[in-house]
């Protein structure tokens, strides 16, 4: 009869070293974000990724997250590793940089007025609202990613007319309605708003009459 591998006191001590290293919000974002992508898939119903998602905003240590995930293909440990860099996939715009988070549960949040927008704002709404007003935004970078996540709330996006707006996502006994529309300018920021709404909504499209050319202008009278 083969005899089964026998783990090294070695593995066993490095594995719970590993769990034990508390979590980044890079680590929570990447749980989130395969959770999101199960959701879309039918791999989980609204009630589970409600309740995942709640444990990963809570997580202090890469053990508590590695459960959340271990049942889900891209959760395998030969597959995702959480002291690794997440893979980049080229179709899809992955946003880096500074990032904002936003996160309104039986209350309110707001960005909006001149600031420099960021490469990736993570947006969750639960039982409460979040507006992201980037008419008068600065962009320094081409690409955006905002991580919309509603459940029982809701969430407004309001971008202005000259910039591309594109959408992934999902809307779960909700409506995730984001109005997409391509830049004339190839050089144009791009926005891409990802994510799910759970008995709540998300929305995002143009603002009329806000354009960035009316932001380039303002700051070059004040200067």
């Amino acid at each position: 009869m083969e005899k089964k591998p026998v783990a090294r006191p070695e593995a066993k001590e490095a594995k719970a070293v590993e769990t034990s290293v508390r979590a980044s919000d890079a680590d929570r974002d990447r749980i989130a974000d395969i959770l999101r992508e199960a959701l879309a898939e039918g791999r989980l119903d609204a009630a589970e990724h409600s309740e995942r998602i709640d444990s990963v905003y809570a997580a202090k240590t890469l053990g508590e997250l590695e459960p959340l995930v271990r049942d889900l293909p891209a959760g395998r440990p030969s597959e995702q590793r959480y002291d690794a860099p997440a893979p980049v996939d080229h179709g899809q715009y992955q946003g880096c940089g500074p990032k904002d988070n936003l996160v309104a549960i039986f209350s309110g949040s707001i960005r909006k007025g001149r600031f420099r927008a960021p490469g990736k704002i993570n947006a969750f709404a639960c039982f409460g609202g979040i507006e992201i007003d980037l008419t008068e935004a600065v962009f320094e970078q081409q690409h955006l990613v905002i991580n919309a996540t509603a459940i029982f709330g809701g969430i407004e996006i309001r971008v202005p007319e000259n910039v591309t707006l594109r959408q992934k996502g999902a809307g779960v006994f909700g409506g995730f309605d984001v109005r997409t529309a391509e830049a004339e300018d190839s050089r144009a920021p791009v926005v891409l708003v990802q994510g799910a709404a759970i008995f709540g909504g998300v929305e995002a499209k143009p603002k009329r009459g806000k354009t960035l050319r009316d932001l380039r202008d303002r700051l070059r009278k004040e200067l």
